[in-house]
C-alpha cells in the first residue's frame, strides 16, 4: 500500500478536501480521509503531500504521437490545415519503427509529466515502406512508461490520385485496413474497467477515406464492441470538401455512414450549426476539444459552452505535436478556459468545468468508467502538484483553480497511474529522459534531411 499523507488539497472532481490522506491499495484508491491508514502495517511507502494538490489524472482524447518529430518546422509555422498537411505528408511518409517508438515515448512522457494518466493516439499513417508492427511499438512504449493507453487503429484510403490529400505511399487498401483492424483488436483490446490496453477504430477524416471504409469500420467496431473516432468539422475547407464531393456537410455524411452514436467521438467539432449540435446531443456523440491546435492553425473556436449546456460530453486533447506544438496537458486545460472566455465572456467556462472536461469528460469519451475522479474503488490515477512554489504564491485561497489560472511550470511532482508512480520527484521512473531527447532529436533531423 502507498499512503499519500496529509494532502494540502484534494480536488476529487466535485469538491475540495483539505488535510486528507489517500491510501492506494494495488491499483485502486482504497480510502480518502483525514486519518486513513496512519498505523496500517500494510503501508510500504508514505509520501508527504502537505504542500501538494492532488487531482484526478487527466485524460487526453486526441493526439498524433509521431508528429513530435516534426514540431515547429519553419515551412508550416503559418500554414492552415490543408496546406500544413500537404507539406508534412512528405516528411511523415519516411517514419520507421524507431520513429514510432521514440515519438510515442516522448509524447507519453510529456503528457505524464503534465498530469495526464490516460491517453489515446490517432495513428492513421501507414507508409508502404514501413517494416514492423506500428501498434506493437506503441504498446511497448506505453508499457515501458506505465501509461494507460487506448490508441486508435487509424486509416487512410484516399490518396491524391483519388481526390484526397495524402500521397499514395501512406494510404492502404480497404482490405489491408480492415484485416489489420481485426488483428489489433484480437491481440490488444482489453475491455475491462481498469484496462491498460484498449483499441479504437479511427478512419482519419472525410477527406482521406472512402464512405465505404467509414461504413465498414463502424460495422467492424460494433461487432467487437470497440469505440469509433475521426476528425470532423475542423475547418471550413473540410465542410466545403464534403459538400462538393458528397453533397452533404460532414456530420450528415457520418450519419449516412452509421458513424454516430454514444460509441463515437469526433476530434475538433468546431464548425457545427445549431441543428448539428442537436444531432450530437441526441446521438450521444462526444467531442474532443483541441483548443491549442485550433488556435495554432487558425481553425476557429468550438462551441464548448453551448455543447456543455446541451449535455454533450466534451473532453480535452492536445492534438498532434506538429499543430500544438506540445503535449502539455495542463496547458490545454488553461487554453480551453481562456478560449471560451474570448468568445463568451468572463463566465463562459469555469476552472472546475475545464478540469472536469480534462478528467471525467475524457474518461467518458474513452469509456473508462472508473477513471477521471478520485473515489474509493476507482483507479489510482492521480496527478500531484507542488503548490508551495513561486508561481502559485498568493493564489492558494483556491488551489484547484490556481492550477489553471496561475503557474508557468505545468509539471507534476508525482504522477501515479494504476497505483504505480510513473513520475516521481519530477522524473520519469520507467525510462531515461535524456535517451528520449537524444534519439528524438536525431530521428527528427534525419526525417528533415530526407525531405530536402
Amino acid at each position: 500500500m502507498i499512503l499519500l499523507k496529509n494532502c494540502f488539497c484534494v480536488f476529487d472532481g466535485t469538491k475540495r478536501l483539505y488535510a486528507q490522506d489517500i491510501l492506494i491499495k494495488k491499483n485502486i484508491i482504497h480510502s480518502i480521509g483525514p486519518t486513513a491508514a496512519v498505523h496500517n502495517p500494510e503501508v510500504t511507502e508514505v509520501v508527504d503531500c502537505s504542500d501538494h494538490l492532488v487531482i484526478p489524472g487527466l485524460v487526453n482524447t486526441h493526439h498524433h504521437f509521431y508528429q513530435i518529430l516534426t514540431r515547429n518546422l519553419p515551412e508550416v509555422q503559418n500554414a492552415e490545415l490543408f496546406d500544413w498537411l500537404i507539406f508534412l505528408y512528405e516528411t511523415w511518409k519516411n517514419i520507421d519503427s524507431e520513429a514510432v517508438y521514440y515519438s510515442s515515448l516522448a509524447a507519453m512522457a510529456e503528457l505524464m509529466k503534465t498530469g495526464c494518466t490516460c491517453s489515446t493516439d490517432h495513428h492513421y499513417l501507414y507508409p508502404s515502406a514501413f517494416i514492423g508492427d506500428i501498434m506493437a511499438r506503441q504498446f511497448e512504449a506505453a508499457e515501458t512508461l506505465g501509461m494507460r493507453f487506448s490508441p486508435t487503429r487509424g486509416s487512410m484510403s484516399l490518396s491524391k490520385k483519388d481526390g484526397g490529400l495524402p500521397p499514395d505511399s501512406v494510404v492502404q487498401t480497404e482490405e489491408e485496413i480492415l484485416s489489420d483492424s481485426e488483428r489489433v483488436i484480437s491481440e490488444y483490446h482489453d475491455p475491462s474497467d481498469l484496462s491498460m490496453r484498449r483499441i479504437i477504430l479511427a478512419p482519419c477524416s472525410p477527406f482521406s477515406v472512402t464512405t465505404d471504409l467509414m461504413k465498414k469500420s463502424s460495422e467492424l467496431a460494433r461487432r467487437h464492441g470497440v469505440l469509433l473516432h475521426t476528425h470532423l468539422a475542423e475547418t471550413f475547407d473540410e465542410n466545403d470538401f464534403c459538400v462538393k464531393k458528397y453533397g452533404v456537410r460532414p456530420l450528415k455524411l457520418m450519419q449516412d455512414c452509421g458513424f454516430t452514436g454514444s460509441d463515437v467521438s469526433f476530434a475538433h467539432g468546431i464548425h457545427f450549426n445549431d441543428e448539428e449540435l442537436e444531432v450530437l446531443r441526441d446521438e450521444g456523440c462526444s467531442i474532443c476539444h483541441c483548443p491549442s491546435s485550433n488556435m495554432r492553425l487558425g481553425s476557429g473556436i468550438a462551441r464548448v459552452r453551448e455543447m456543455l449546456d446541451m449535455g454533450i460530453n466534451v473532453s480535452l486533447a492536445v492534438d498532434g505535436s506538429a499543430s500544438n506544438d506540445s503535449s502539455d496537458m495542463l496547458s490545454e486545460v488553461r487554453s480551453a478556459l481562456m478560449l471560451q472566455r474570448v468568445k463568451g465572456g468572463a463566465a463562459a467556462l469555469t476552472a472546475d468545468e475545464a478540469l472536469m472536461m480534462a478528467s471525467r469528460g475524457g474518461a467518458k469519451t474513452l469509456n473508462f468508467p472508473r477513471c477521471g475522479m478520485l473515489k474509493e474503488g476507482w483507479a489510482a490515477d492521480l496527478a500531484i502538484y507542488n503548490m508551495k512554489t513561486l508561481d502559485y504564491a498568493g493564489s492558494l485561497s483556491d488551489p484547484a483553480a490556481a492550477l489553471i489560472f496561475c503557474g508557468y511550470d505545468h509539471r507534476t511532482e508525482h504522477t501515479m497511474i494504476n497505483g504505480r508512480f510513473t513520475v516521481k520527484n519530477g522524473r520519469l521512473t520507467g525510462f531515461d529522459e535524456e535517451d528520449i531527447i537524444r534519439n528524438v532529436n536525431r530521428i527528427a533531423a534525419r526525417l528533415r534531411q530526407q525531405q530536402r
